[in-house]
């Protein structure tokens, strides 16, 4: 006797929190495609994070931030490829976060037409605050999750995120 297929539930909701309703896909193209639907709502999660951002920090000013904290000095052609903008729209962002005083930009040593960009001690604070207000977001909004949800999730988004490459088209 095979079982008869459960339709989905409206989603709960409590404390102003929707549950998702996930049903199991039944094909890969289904799979894959309720994947693409769901990292859409990640870039929903991120822009809800970005909220959090002071107004003299946008988002880009961030990225900047972040990506020279991860990867270490640079030049700003680099700097664009991590962040996949147009060098233009980065050097607005480099300008943006420079006069504030987060980053320096200093000549480079081996081609004075160039410069090398440098975090602060005034941009890694910034990242510390950034840092911090993302964590305790994070805490509030997963607070009904277990310690072990959230462990196997940052497992398969690290997993997703070090295994993924487009294929050649």
């Amino acid at each position: 006797m095979t079982a008869a297929p459960v339709a989905p539930m409206a989603p709960a909701e409590h404390a102003g929190h929707v549950e998702p309703v996930v049903t199991p896909p039944a094909t890969t193209a289904t799979r894959y495609a309720e994947l693409a639907r769901q990292l859409t709502g990640i870039g929903a999660v991120k822009r809800d994070l970005a909220r959090l951002l002071p107004p003299d920090c946008p988002p880009g000013s961030a990225a900047v931030l972040t990506v020279l904290d991860r990867h270490g000095e640079m030049r700003l052609g680099r700097l664009s490829e991590y962040l996949a903008i147009d060098i233009s729209v980065t050097s607005r962002h480099v300008a943006h976060t420079a006069d504030r005083g987060w980053i320096t930009r200093d000549t480079d040593p081996g081609d004075a037409r160039c410069r090398i960009l440098r975090l602060t001690p005034a941009g890694r604070a910034l990242l510390t605050e950034l840092g911090s207000r993302h964590t305790t977001a994070l805490e509030k909004a997963l607070a009904d999750w277990s310690d072990a949800d959230v462990d196997h999730l940052n497992i398969l988004l690290a997993r997703l995120r070090s295994g993924f490459t487009l294929p050649d088209s």
